[in-house]
């Protein structure tokens, strides 16, 4: 995260945010049907993935987004799955913008497989 967060001060439209939104996914221990999960792997569709980010940095008040999702990796219970964060101007833009950008993400841009103990 700090690598996202470092490369997004550098952007040269940081003096326009009030704040950057970070989100960290990370590998639990039980799927969402409460079976025991022992392990995960995540595939990333990158066209959709451009095509999202696009589309939510050209809503009002976006400076940057910058995603990175650990694909193709065998991860761990609390491995990090994806980091997402959001650089924007106000509150209320920001906070909409990561909601978005992530529910986006999670249904149209990555397909997970977990593996169960």
């Amino acid at each position: 995260m700090s690598r996202l967060l470092d490369q997004i001060k550098k952007h040269p439209d940081i003096h326009k945010a009030g704040m950057i939104l970070c989100h960290n996914g990370i590998v639990r221990e039980t799927s969402r049907d409460n079976r025991k999960v022992s392990g995960l792997k995540v595939e990333v569709d990158h066209e959709k993935l451009e095509e999202i980010i696009r589309e939510n940095k050209s809503k009002p008040g976006i400076i940057e987004i910058l995603v990175e999702i650990s694909e193709n990796q065998n991860l761990a219970v609390g491995d990090d799955v994806m980091m997402l964060a959001v650089a924007g101007d106000i509150r209320d833009n920001v906070i909409r913008v990561l909601e978005d950008t992530l529910n986006a993400i999670k249904s149209a841009v990555t397909r997970k497989t977990e593996y169960f103990r």
